[in-house]
């Protein structure tokens, strides 16, 4: 099974409300579900599906591609975020296997300049979750 790329989405082609209104995001499952938590962009009545992806997950197979993963790493390096589609879904791509609280406000905050907003602007309402890896 070949590993799912990610296609670059322009942040320019995103609602214009991520960058003017106050934006929540909603994580669907917790944190420690793993690599991809689902989640979704919420401004009053306005929703956008909007996931985290982890991208150094490799086991049991690559979560995506090389090209992806150094897409991913560069824009980090650069204080920046990778967005893009992955299964039909907008996501923001990230360095590492797993998240975390920081990392999660990290992303949004790079999110929130990628559109034109300020982190001030961005809230995040977080689950905790089971931790799938035999972790208590």
């Amino acid at each position: 099974m070949d590993p799912t790329p990610i296609i670059d989405v322009d942040p320019f082609d995103l609602p214009e409300w991520l960058g003017v209104g106050e934006v929540v995001w909603h994580a669907d499952e917790g944190l420690r579900s793993g690599h991809l938590v689902p989640g979704r962009l919420v401004v009053e009545d306005s929703v956008l599906a909007c996931d985290l992806l982890a991208v150094d997950e490799a086991y049991p197979v690559p979560v995506t591609d090389d090209a992806s993963r150094l897409r991913a790493h560069q824009a980090w390096k650069h204080d920046q975020v990778l967005l893009g589609s992955y299964a039909d879904r907008l996501v923001l791509a990230v360095p590492g296997t797993r998240f975390d609280a920081d990392r999660v406000l990290d992303a949004l905050a790079r999110l929130a300049r990628a559109v034109g907003g300020s982190p001030d602007r961005m809230a995040a309402l977080l689950r905790i979750g089971a931790d799938r890896r035999g972790r208590r």
